[in-house]
């Protein structure tokens, strides 16, 4: 059974910090991308960053400079740096796998709720 379990969201001002962690368990980790995704409230799902085995890592321009993607082989996690965060970065993060053959296999987190307001 494929889990990923995702945590570390909250409330943070303008300007904070957050780092979220996502926990995964049922797959050969190695053999996929890693990402995290992000839903604001009547948008649509949207990529925030990718990170393969490897560790090559792509963001989407919006995010770029203020957050960072780690991946550990060792632990199967993947974790989300998230500094000078701004209100538009308000969402529900979810935390995906995919696999690098196949598109077939692909798997999402619960969700975890990212709130930045004063």
């Amino acid at each position: 059974q494929v889990q990923l379990v995702e945590s570390g969201g909250g409330l943070v001002q303008p300007g904070g910090s957050l780092r979220l962690s996502c926990a995964a368990s049922g797959i050969r980790f190695g053999l996929y991308l890693m990402g995290w995704y992000r839903q604001a409230p009547g948008n649509q799902r949207e990529l925030v960053a990718t990170i393969i085995t490897g560790g090559a890592s792509n963001y989407t321009e919006s995010v770029k400079g203020r957050f960072t993607i780690f991946r550990d082989n060792a632990k199967n996690t993947v974790d989300l740096q998230m500094d000078s965060l701004k209100t538009e970065d308000t969402a529900v993060y979810y935390c995906n796998a995919q696999h690098l053959l196949s598109t077939q296999y692909s798997y999402w987190g619960q969700g975890t709720q990212v709130t930045v307001s004063s």
